[in-house]
C-alpha cells in the first residue's frame, strides 16, 4: 500500500515538472505585420506586458499591446530586416538594462550599449527598466540642498536632493544651459570629497561633502549637438561623474520612449548604494511625441492633441521614482530636472500642465527676458519651488527673502513707470535698486558660483551697497570685489564656507570689508 502511494506521488511530481518545463519554455509566435518600428504578432498567448521578444533576425522587441488574438510590439533596433512570417520568441522576462559604476563617465544608448567608441561596458547587474516608485515609508523629507551654482535659482527657487523641479520655456531660452550648469556645479561636491579623504578634515561632515553623480538623458536631439555637449563636459572635468544616455533624432521612436526609463534604472542603482544622483530629462516634450507616435501606430485611441489617454501616467510613473530614501534604506536620493518646451509661452498646453502637476515646482524661462539680455531668463513670478527652501542653507535663506521682494517690486513698478512722467523718490529708488539686483543676477554659462559667493553678493546688492553705482559698472564691481576678498580677507571666506550662515558677527565684518573696498575702488 505504501509502495503504491510512493509511486503515485512520484508520477504526480514528474507531471508537475513536465508542466513547469512547458510553462517555462519560450513562447513562439509569428510576425503578421511590420510598419515603422511596430510589429503585429500572433501565437504569443502567454506573453506579458513589457516582456522582451526575440526575433529570428536577432533583433529585440517589447510587447506593448496585448489584444485578444494579436500582440503589438515595438522594435528596439533597425526594424527593416524583420519580415512578415518571421518567428518570434517570448524571452520570459521583463525588459531590463545593465547597470553599474562602469557606466559613469560614458555615453550609452537606452539599452546600455557604448556610444563613445571606448569599448563595451561590463554591467555589475541588471535592473528592470520599469519599476514601482519607492513608497512613503521608505522615503524621508527633502533636507539637503542641491546647489546649481546659479545665483537666481539657488536664492529664489532652491532645489533639494530628492526633489523634482521642472525647467520650462520656449525653445532657445536656455533650458538645457541651466541643467548643464547644475551638472558642472556638482564637481565641487566631488572635489570636496577627495579633499576630505586626503586631509582627513573634521571641519566638513560626510553629509556636507556627499558627492552627486549626474545622468543626462538626451531625447530626440541631433547627435552632433550631444557630442559637442559631451566634449564641453569633459573639458570642464564633469564627465568624471556623469553618464550620458542618448536616443538621437535619427533613432527609432522606441529608443526615445525607453531612454528616460533606462536612465532612471542607472540612477536607481547608484541611489540604492546610498549615493545622491541628479538626472536631467532633456526633454519630455519629445518623449511624449515619441510615445504618441508609437501609440498611434499601435492603433491606440487618441485623445487631446492626439496623445493617448495614458500620457499622464507615462510621465508620472517616471518622475515618481525621484525621491530621497530614508537612512534605513541607504539614504540615497534621485533629483530629477525634467525639461519641457512650450510653444509661444503657452504653459496651459496638455503636456506642460501634466508635468507641472507632477513636479514639485518649476523654473519658468521667458523669451522676452532672454532677448533683453537677462540670462538666465528667469520669470520670478511664475517660477516656484515647493520643497527646496526646507533644504536651503541658513545664510542663503537670510538674504533671499529680501531679494525676491526687491525683484517683484521692481518688475511691477518698471511696467507702471513706463506710463508715468514723474516718480516720487521712493519709487525711483526701488526701480534703481531693482535694475542693479537684476544686473547682479545675470550669469554666464559654465561659471557656477560657490554658496558663500552667492550669499555675499546678494547681501551687498539687497542692502543698497551698489545703489550709487552706474549699471555698466556693477559687473566690474562684482569681479573686483571677489578678487579683493580672495587677496585680503581669506579668513572671512573660510568662516562663511564653514558656518554656512551669515551671523551678526560675520555680517558686521562683511559690511566693514564692503566699505573698505568701496573707498579704494
Amino acid at each position: 500500500m505504501l509502495a503504491n502511494k510512493e509511486l503515485l506521488l512520484k508520477k504526480i511530481s514528474q507531471e508537475i515538472e513536465k508542466l513547469d518545463k512547458v510553462s517555462k519554455a519560450k513562447v513562439v509566435g509569428r510576425v503578421t505585420e511590420v510598419r515603422d518600428g511596430i510589429v503585429k504578432l500572433e501565437g504569443l498567448n502567454n506573453v506579458s506586458m513589457m516582456e522582451m521578444l526575440e526575433f529570428e533576425e536577432g533583433k529585440i522587441g517589447i510587447a506593448l499591446n496585448l489584444e485578444e488574438d494579436t500582440v503589438g510590439a515595438i522594435i528596439l533596433d533597425d526594424f527593416k530586416k524583420i519580415r512578415q512570417g518571421s518567428e518570434v520568441k517570448g524571452m520570459g522576462k521583463i525588459l531590463e538594462v545593465g547597470v553599474g559604476e562602469g557606466f559613469i563617465g560614458r555615453v550609452i544608448d537606452p539599452l546600455g550599449r557604448a556610444q563613445d567608441g571606448r569599448g563595451e561596458i561590463k554591467a555589475t547587474k541588471k535592473y528592470p527598466v520599469e519599476k514601482i516608485a519607492p513608497g512613503v515609508i521608505s522615503r524621508q523629507s527633502v533636507n539637503t540642498p542641491l546647489q546649481t551654482g546659479i545665483k537666481a535659482i539657488d536664492a529664489m527657487i532652491p532645489i533639494g536632493r530628492g526633489q523634482r523641479e521642472l525647467i520650462i520655456g520656449d525653445r532657445q531660452t536656455g533650458k538645457t544651459a541651466i541643467a548643464i550648469d547644475a551638472i558642472v556645479n556638482q564637481k565641487e561636491t566631488h572635489d570636496k570629497k577627495s579633499k576630505v579623504k586626503s586631509q582627513k578634515s573634521k571641519t566638513l561632515s560626510s553629509k556636507r561633502v556627499k558627492p552627486v553623480y549626474c545622468i543626462y538623458v538626451s531625447i530626440g536631439q541631433r547627435k552632433a549637438k550631444v557630442a559637442q555637449l559631451v566634449d564641453k563636459l569633459a573639458s570642464l572635468g564633469a564627465m568624471e561623474y556623469t553618464t550620458v544616455v542618448v536616443a538621437g533624432a535619427s533613432d527609432p521612436a522606441a529608443l526615445s520612449y525607453l531612454a528616460p526609463y533606462s536612465a532612471c534604472a542607472q540612477a536607481e542603482y547608484l541611489a540604492d548604494k546610498g549615493n545622491d544622483v541628479l538626472i536631467v530629462y532633456d526633454d519630455l516634450s519629445k518623449h511624449a511625441q515619441a510615445y504618441r507616435q508609437i501609440s498611434l501606430l499601435l492603433r491606440r485611441p487618441s485623445g487631446r492633441e492626439a496623445y493617448p489617454g495614458d500620457v499622464f501616467y507615462l510621465h508620472s510613473r517616471l518622475l515618481e521614482r525621484a525621491c530621497k530614501l530614508s537612512d534605513k534604506f541607504g539614504g540615497g536620493s534621485i533629483t530629477a530636472l525634467p525639461i519641457i518646451e512650450t510653444q509661444a509661452g503657452d504653459v496651459s498646453a496638455y503636456i506642460p500642465t501634466n508635468v507641472i502637476s507632477i513636479t514639485d515646482g518649476q523654473i519658468y524661462l521667458e523669451g522676452d527676458l532672454f532677448y533683453q539680455g537677462v540670462r538666465p531668463a528667469l520669470n520670478v513670478g511664475l517660477s516656484v519651488s515647493r520643497v527646496g527652501s526646507a533644504a536651503q542653507e541658513k545664510g542663503m535663506k537670510k538674504v533671499s527673502g529680501q531679494l525676491r521682494l526687491d525683484l517683484a517690486q521692481y518688475r511691477e513698478l518698471a511696467s507702471f513707470a513706463q506710463f508715468a512722467s514723474d516718480l516720487d523718490a521712493t519709487t525711483r529708488q526701488q526701480i534703481e535698486r531693482g535694475k542693479r539686483v537684476t544686473e547682479i543676477l545675470k550669469q554666464n554659462q559654465y561659471s557656477p558660483y560657490q554658496v558663500w559667493k552667492q550669499v555675499v553678493i546678494i547681501y551687498v546688492a539687497t542692502n543698497g551697497y551698489i545703489d550709487d553705482l552706474e549699471i555698466q559698472k556693477v559687473k566690474d564691481f562684482e569681479e573686483k570685489f571677489f578678487a579683493f576678498l580672495g587677496a585680503k580677507h581669506k579668513k572671512l571666506i573660510l568662516s562663511l564656507e564653514e558656518k554656512k550662515e551669515l551671523t551678526e558677527e560675520l555680517e558686521g565684518e562683511l559690511i566693514k570689508v564692503v566699505k573698505e573696498f568701496k573707498k579704494n575702488w
